[in-house]
């Protein structure tokens, strides 16, 4: 056999044993089925909502089955498995089967398929399709769709994170076709990005570097200040201010005349032989000043710097 009618003949045995176990299996609630080939033989795993319907009692259900695939279908040694499947509103196949099951009850189409969408949506699944086609409301057959979410119609994303299921309603007008299409919550999208969280250690750092270059962009700021004058001139002024504290300094020496005497004190003035001295006599005491010494003091008192 060539390899292109090998992959022909596996694709309409698997659609065609997957719609006999949705007819089959139609009260427990089917939800698909996976097919792996093993040395040991052909592993069928079905899941259900209700797998022990699937089993049936004491295996009676499930060795039927084995039995009527190896006869139709001719598979190596079949072994058939079922599992459970936990969330029942995430299965394409399952959200379909309960869409026409609720429109062949009498629900009115529209409000079937948002009650479907919202448990869909709310099971936490990233988008969804619902589509329904037939004679909804008339002798005329038409399309309604309805859309939530992020949902992906073309290329390969579609094989990868799309999950679809099919289930038609039969109705006395006609049958009405019900196709699901479900992103599941844990789908990797092509469009997806992450931010990484920064640690507080990490912004810690960050904020020292910025003080320190804060701290060097002042410093640079007054060396600018300094090449200008301002704090030149800044300092100039200060000099000057404490020049006048340095000679006030002076005239305060310990043991000179600071107190301010009046004139009824001083009982004579006696002009001396010398340009640069003046006398005087104040209650018995002689006080002169001259140059180098320009204060009022004892005539008797020995200068600081003839010490």
């Amino acid at each position: 056999m060539a390899i292109e009618n090998k992959f022909v003949t596996d694709g309409y045995v698997k659609a065609s044993l997957d719609e006999y176990f949705a007819k089959q299996l139609n009260r427990a609630g089917y939800g698909g089925m996976e097919i792996n080939r093993t040395p040991m033989g052909t592993q069928i795993t079905i899941y259900a909502e209700k797998p022990g319907m699937v089993i049936g009692k004491g295996g009676k259900v499930i060795r039927k089955l084995t039995r009527d695939v190896d006869k139709l279908y001719n598979m190596d040694n079949p072994q058939i498995d079922a599992q459970e499947v936990k969330t029942p509103e995430l299965n394409a196949q399952m959200m379909a089967t309960r869409l026409a099951a609720s429109i062949e009850r009498g629900w009115y189409f529209r409000k079937a398929g948002h009650n479907a969408i919202r448990a869909i949506m709310g099971a936490g699944a990233l988008g969804c399709e619902i589509i329904m086609s037939g004679k909804l409301t008339g002798p005329r057959a038409r399309v309604e769709k309805l859309v939530r979410g992020y949902i992906k119609h073309a290329g390969k994303p579609v094989d990868d994170i799309v999950d679809e299921g099919f289930a038609t309603a039969v109705k006395k007008l006609g049958t009405i076709g019900c196709k699901v299409r479900i992103i599941h919550p844990d789908a990797v999208l092509p469009d997806t990005f992450k931010l990484e969280e920064v640690e507080p250690e990490e912004m810690e750092e960050e904020f020292e570097v910025v003080e320190e270059e804060s701290e060097e962009s002042g410093i640079q700021e007054l060396v600018e200040e300094e090449s200008t004058g301002e704090v030149a001139e800044a300092e100039s002024e200060t000099e000057e201010v404490a020049e006048p504290s340095e000679e006030t300094s002076v005239e305060s020496e310990p043991g000179a005349e600071t107190e301010e005497i009046s004139e009824s004190e001083v009982s004579e003035v006696e002009n001396s032989q010398y340009e640069w001295e003046e006398r005087r006599e104040v209650n018995g005491v002689w006080q002169h000043k001259h140059e180098g010494h320009n204060y009022w003091h004892p005539m008797a008192r020995i200068h600081r710097e003839d010490k």
